[in-house]
C-alpha cells in the first residue's frame, strides 16, 4: 500500500482538535504532492517544508469532513491554501481552506451576560439548569460527601514504588487532559517551585498533552487512548515514579469543535469525563481523589475549537458528573464497603472560568493577553502564571487537600 492511501483514516476528528498543542498550527500553501514517497512540499513562511505523510496524520477537507485520499480530492491540489502542524518532518494534521484560505465561517457569541457558575447560585443558567458547583446552587459539598474527602484525605501517604505506604515515598499528583491543561500545569509547576511550605514529597505530573481531548482519550485500548495513557507512563517513569504512587488526579478536558448547543454539548463531555474517570481504579490502584475543573474563559477566541459558551457550559458536565457520584449512582461508586469501586472520590477543583475582563467576587479575570493572538484560546505565559497561582491556591485552602499537600 502506498503511503499516500493510509492518509488520515485515523478517528474523525476536526483539525482545530488535532492541532491543539501547544505550538500552535502554521498557514501555507500546497506547493507540490509526491504520492510515491508519502510526502507534501508546503510553502509556508518564505520557505518549503517537506512533510511526511504517516497512518497518524489527521486530514479534513475544506467542508471539514474526513478524507482518506487527499490526492484525489481537489481540495488538495497544488495552490491549496492549508492550515497545517508538523513533528519534526512528520505532518500531524492538516485542513484545506479552499481557494480562498478560508475555513468555516466563526461565529463569535456575545457572552458578557454569563455569570460565573459559582455566583449563579439556584438561578438558573437556562430552563431547567441550576448554578453553583453542587446539588441545589450551592457552592459547598454535601456535609457526606465532604466527610468522605476528608477520610480519603488522611489515606493519602508517601508509598514506594510497589504502592506500599513508606514514609520515604512518594505522593504523585497527576493531571490529565489536553493541550490547555498542560499550559495550566506548565504554570503550576513554575509557581510550585516557589511556593512555601509545600510538602517535599509531593510530586507533580503533568499528564496532558496537546490535542488529547476527552473523546480521544477516554477509552485506552483505542489507537488515540494506547498513545495518550502509554505517554502517560513515560512521564511517570521519567519522574522517577509509578501508577501506583498516583493518589491524586486533576482533570481538565474539554472536546474540539463543538456544535451540539446546549445542553446537548454538555452531556456528551459528561459522558466522556465518566468513562476517564472509571479508568482510574485499575489504572492507578491508589488515587484516592479527583478533582476536575471546566474551561478557562472562551470569549476571546477567534476559531472554533471552544469558544463560548461551550467553555462556559463545560463547567455543567463537571457539576453533573459530580453530582451522580453524591447520588450514590454505582457506576460512580467510590465506598468499597459499598460494592466494587468504580471510580475515585470526585469533586471541584480549582474552577478557572471567568467573564474575562469582568472580575469575579474573588477578583479573579482574563486579559486578551492571557491568550495568544493565533486562537484566542490558548494561553500565554501571563495566562499559565494566573491558572497556575489559581491551583496552587486551591491545593494550599481546600479541605481535603491540606492535609497532604502542605508539609506537616
Amino acid at each position: 500500500m502506498r503511503p499516500w492511501r493510509i492518509f488520515g483514516v485515523v478517528g474523525l476528528v476536526l483539525l482545530a482538535g488535532v492541532l491543539s498543542a501547544q505550538d500552535s498550527p502554521q498557514k501555507g500553501t500546497v506547493k507540490k504532492i509526491d504520492p510515491e514517497k508519502g510526502t507534501l512540499t508546503i510553502a509556508a513562511d518564505g520557505k518549503d517544508v517537506v512533510v511526511k505523510v504517516t497512518a497518524e496524520t489527521k486530514v479534513m477537507n475544506a467542508k471539514g469532513k474526513q478524507i482518506t485520499e487527499p490526492f484525489k480530492d481537489n481540495d488538495f491540489k497544488a495552490g491549496t491554501s492549508v492550515l497545517f502542524k508538523t513533528d519534526g518532518d512528520t505532518l500531524v494534521g492538516i485542513r484545506a481552506l479552499g481557494a480562498g484560505g478560508k475555513g468555516p465561517p466563526f461565529v463569535k457569541v456575545d457572552s458578557s451576560k454569563l455569570v460565573p457558575l459559582s455566583e449563579l447560585g439556584d438561578k438558573e443558567y437556562k430552563d431547567g439548569y441550576k448554578g453553583g458547583f453542587y446539588p441545589d446552587g450551592k457552592n459547598e459539598r454535601p456535609e457526606d460527601h465532604e466527610a468522605a474527602g476528608l477520610r480519603f484525605a488522611k489515606q493519602i501517604q508517601p508509598r514506594s514504588a510497589a504502592g506500599k505506604v513508606n514514609l520515604k515515598g512518594k505522593i504523585v499528583l497527576l493531571s490529565v487532559g489536553m493541550s490547555n491543561t498542560s499550559q495550566a500545569s506548565n504554570g503550576f509547576q513554575k509557581v510550585l517551585v516557589g511556593a512555601a511550605g509545600i510538602n517535599p514529597q509531593v510530586v507533580f505530573v503533568n499528564g496532558a498533552q496537546g490535542g488529547m481531548t476527552a473523546a480521544r482519550i477516554q477509552d485506552p485500548d483505542s489507537a488515540d487512548g494506547t498513545k495518550y495513557w502509554g505517554e502517560v507512563d513515560l512521564r511517570l517513569q521519567n519522574a522517577g515514579v509509578t501508577r501506583n504512587q498516583v493518589q491524586v488526579i486533576w482533570i481538565k478536558e474539554a472536546d474540539a469543535g463543538p456544535n451540539q448547543g446546549f445542553p446537548g454539548y454538555a452531556k456528551k463531555l459528561e459522558v466522556e469525563l465518566t468513562r476517564i474517570v472509571q479508568i482510574f481504579p485499575k489504572r492507578f490502584p491508589n488515587a484516592k481523589l479527583v478533582y476536575l475543573s471546566s474551561r478557562t474563559y472562551g470569549g476571546f477566541a477567534t476559531t472554533a475549537l471552544n469558544p463560548e459558551p461551550y467553555a462556559y457550559e463545560s463547567a455543567f458536565s463537571v457539576k453533573w458528573l459530580i453530582e451522580r457520584q453524591i447520588k450514590g449512582e454505582s457506576g460512580l461508586n467510590f465506598d468499597a464497603g459499598k460494592g466494587e469501586v468504580r471510580a475515585p472520590w470526585l469533586s471541584w477543583g480549582p474552577y478557572l472560568w471567568a467573564n474575562g475582563s469582568k472580575k469575579r467576587a474573588d477578583g479573579f479575570s482574563y486579559e486578551p493577553g492571557d491568550f495568544t493572538a493565533n486562537d484566542g484560546t490558548h494561553l500565554t505565559a501571563s495566562g499559565m502564571d494566573k491558572v497556575g497561582r489559581l491551583m496552587l491556591q486551591f491545593f494550599q485552602n481546600d479541605s481535603t487537600a491540606r492535609a497532604w499537600f502542605l508539609a506537616k
